[in-house]
């Protein structure tokens, strides 16, 4: 098979198989989809095995990230604690779906930032539904909140997203340095999320809602989920400010809580891991595969030769075309994959700071614009789904195309505007 020929059939097969994980044609769950577009890479010899093998090394900290916030998540969800959380909203709301909207939004702004997007839609979701339950208003407005400001207020901090190390690799900047260059920005972001949802909703939040309900007692295995999500959150900000892998002291930290209360409920582990949406870890596989074949294509020596260009004749022309241009195919690839591209373009490329942190605004913050631009929002339509609840792509389409671009813009805009570099 001549090169171009060969070359032709993977960006083939990552496509079809992208559009099916949108899609998930007959209903099927989007992993399969993407392993089938990486096991036909494999078979066919697209792709050597080997490599192919590398790739999947690849996401080692992702998944462990993701086992970790998905035990924690699910310890916390059988021990009581988001009906804890949500009865503790909805009494503070004092009747006003408005009221419990933004502080329900506040709290995921606080949960993205210091566990991580993923966290928000693992761990802060089914709170969330919880407290509509109680407070017997309309769940969808609420949850949307979880998916969306997962992806607003992603990139506060280095941590707030896997997305922004896998984009700096090696090279994330100092704490100082980073917030200096995405204070402004995150802060736009996060209002313009805010108020594009609260006019898009506003007729669901004009009724009213239950007040002054029971608020259950924590239990003891309640207050150590509680206890080891603060302690997980505690442990990524340290391993953070160390530029250290975030993935295996997450997966410590929430194998660590599950056996502690496993031990004081003298239970077994197999209900709670059989509750666990473990389907995400080989979709991530998946999805890493297809990159891998893409880089060996040449594309991403294209792209860096682009970025180069671009980079070279104006910086901010190629800052702001980068950053939409990547937060646009962020939802055509999903924008774990998309953000490694970039790191490897960037490698290539070495554009200017700026144009860098352009681009890591177009990853973390394009994927609220469909429902499949990140792992968070896939994993936000999976924790939904377990509740009864399901968001179809035009759904969300029309809200994201809403949401997205004034956010994109704002943020892009005053990151070239700031004296950050």
């Amino acid at each position: 098979m001549a090169p171009t020929t060969a070359n032709l059939a993977i960006w083939t097969i990552a496509a079809i198989a992208t559009a099916a994980v949108i899609a998930r044609p007959f209903r099927l769950p989007e992993a399969l989809w993407a392993m089938s577009g990486a096991a036909l890479l494999l078979v066919t010899g697209l792709l050597p095995l080997s490599a192919g093998l590398a790739a999947v090394a690849k996401g080692l900290d992702v998944y462990l990230f993701l086992i970790g916030m998905m035990l924690l998540s699910e310890v916390a969800r059988r021990e009581g604690l988001f009906d804890w959380v949500a009865a503790y909203a909805v009494n503070h709301a004092k009747g006003s779906p408005r009221r419990l909207f933004l502080l329900i939004y506040g709290v995921g702004v606080v949960v993205t930032v210091f566990l991580s997007n993923d966290a928000t839609a693992v761990v802060l979701t089914p709170a969330v539904f919880a407290a509509a339950r109680k407070a017997r208003v309309d769940p969808l407005p609420y949850l949307f909140i979880c998916a969306f400001v997962a992806n607003a207020a992603s990139f506060v901090l280095p941590i707030s997203n896997p997305a922004n190390i896998v984009l700096y690799g090696d090279h994330t900047p100092p704490l100082g340095r980073w917030l200096a260059s995405f204070a402004l920005p995150s802060l736009l972001a996060i209002l313009a999320t805010y108020g594009v949802l609260r006019l898009v909703e506003a007729k669901r939040l004009g009724q009213t809602c239950e007040r002054d309900i029971d608020q259950p007692a924590l239990s003891g295995g309640g207050k150590l989920a509680l206890a080891g999500i603060a302690l997980t959150a505690l442990a990524l900000l340290i391993v953070s400010a160390m530029d250290a892998p975030l993935g295996l002291p997450t997966a410590i930290l929430g194998v660590a809580t599950t056996i502690i209360v496993l031990i004081g409920r003298r239970t077994t582990p197999w209900p709670l891991l059989k509750s666990v949406s473990w389907s995400v870890l080989p979709l991530v596989a998946g999805l890493f595969v297809l990159v891998e074949a893409l880089d060996r294509s040449g594309l991403v020596a294209a792209l860096a030769d682009i970025l180069r260009a671009g980079a070279a004749s104006s910086p901010r022309f190629a800052a702001a075309t980068g950053g939409g241009l990547l937060a646009i195919a962020s939802n055509l690839t999903n924008n774990l994959p998309s953000g490694l591209i970039a790191s490897m373009a960037i490698a290539q490329a070495q554009p200017p700071r700026a144009v860098i942190d352009a681009l890591l605004i177009g990853v973390d913050l394009g994927p609220n614009l469909s429902i499949t631009g990140s792992l968070a929002t896939i994993l936000w339509l999976a924790a939904i789904r377990r509740e009864g609840e399901d968001v179809t792509f035009w759904r969300f389409l029309k809200v994201g195309a809403l949401a997205m671009p004034p956010a994109l813009v704002l943020a892009i805009g005053a990151r070239l505007l700031s004296p950050a570099g």
